[in-house]
């Protein structure tokens, strides 16, 4: 399902790093992002199945280098090293995602390329380090495309980084934009579309303008299945239409509510979705279960604090048993001691990541 941007970023491509350019270098922090409307199910080269919104986090980013230099013209010639070390399962899904993109991107190929990234935050941590490492190596390689050019850094720039995110992870589409964010064409939502994010633009109600995000670490064990392989299990889902159709209508719901400041129906959205992901993992075939014990322990506590406190406080899921703690700045206090006196037990060695939404990724000098 190749759509207008394909064609016109295949058309723009740049075949070659010119000899008088030398080393090209571009490093960017790049966050990763917390769904609240779920993408879950997609349709080939990466399409969502339903759109989705998130908001963009501050301190949970990964900052990725890269260097490119003329090569032998083989094929890129890559070394990749995580955190100080050569990590296979990152380097071969790198090589995976720039053979994806290195037609949009000819000049790859005869090239000599050095990344190196690191995470502020572990794995396996309720956060999707996919969505924060692919957008980082996009950007970077927009910005050596850019380099190339001597073309501007604005909107376009962004769109295509979206673009080219989202063939290595779906979810890195929204990580290239700050604030909330969309990924999927929505009825009566310009500009928004399947192949790039778009961020939600005009004023927010107040409510939303400085989301936290408390991740409750409530195991840190791998996932028995994928995300991956979650959304394969989709396309023959008994649900799945009606899964669709559902997102759609949460979207409008839910962005109707950020802009009006309708925290009520926020919360309900919100948890609604965390919910219903985790129902149609238990409603596969085959049916399987990421929730732990814990989760389920936390879950109620949240809602029974919420309903005696009467707080602005919401709690979402990715694709297992971590839990996301979503509430406005002015009842940090309150929330914190919730964690500390109620929460804290249920979590794996007491673990959690005290975060906040951010303003996007941002490109340092070297």
């Amino acid at each position: 399902m190749n759509g207008e941007f394909h064609k016109q970023y295949l058309k723009e491509a740049v075949p070659e790093i010119p000899a008088d350019l030398g080393i090209l270098r571009s490093t960017w922090m790049s966050p990763s992002n917390i769904a609240l409307v779920k993408y879950w199910g997609k349709l080939p080269v990466q399409i969502p199945a339903n759109p989705s919104l998130s908001f963009t986090l501050q301190h949970s980013f990964t900052e990725m280098n890269l260097t490119i230099s003329p090569g032998a013209g083989n094929g890129p010639d890559m070394d990749y090293y995580f955190q100080g070390d050569h990590h296979e399962a990152f380097e071969s899904r790198i090589r995976e995602y720039l053979q994806i993109i290195s037609p949009y991107f000819p000049f790859l190929a005869g090239s000599k390329i050095r990344i190196t990234s690191r995470n502020t935050f572990p794995h396996s941590s309720g956060i999707a380090s996919s969505a924060s490492s692919l957008s980082a190596l996009a950007l970077g390689i927009c910005s050596i495309e850019q380099q190339i050019l001597n073309g501007p850094q604005d909107n376009i720039f962004y769109q295509k980084a979206s673009f080219m995110a989202r063939l290595g992870s779906g979810s890195a589409a929204r990580s290239v934009y700050g604030g909330f964010v969309t990924w999927g064409k929505q009825e009566g939502m310009d500009l928004t579309s399947d192949e790039h994010a778009t961020a939600l633009a005009g004023k927010i109600g107040p409510a939303f303008e400085s989301l936290y995000d408390a991740i409750l670490i409530i195991s840190p064990e791998n996932k028995t299945i994928s995300s991956s392989q979650g959304h394969a299990l989709m396309d023959d889902h008994p649900y799945a239409r009606a899964r669709y159709r559902q997102a759609r209508e949460n979207l409008e719901k839910l962005t109707r509510a950020i802009y009006g400041n309708d925290i009520k129906t926020f919360i309900r959205i919100t948890e609604d979705e965390a919910l219903g992901l985790h129902g149609l993992m238990m409603s596969s075939d085959p049916g399987y279960l990421l929730l732990k014990p814990n989760t389920l322990h936390v879950l109620s506590l949240i809602q029974q604090f919420r309903n005696e406190k009467s707080i602005f406080l919401a709690f979402t899921m990715d694709a297992g048993p971590n839990v996301h703690l979503i509430y406005p700045e002015y009842e940090r206090e309150n929330v914190h001691t919730f964690i500390r006196v109620e929460l804290l037990k249920y979590c794996h060695q007491a673990q959690w990541i005290d975060d906040r939404m951010g303003e996007g990724p941002v490109e340092l000098q070297d």
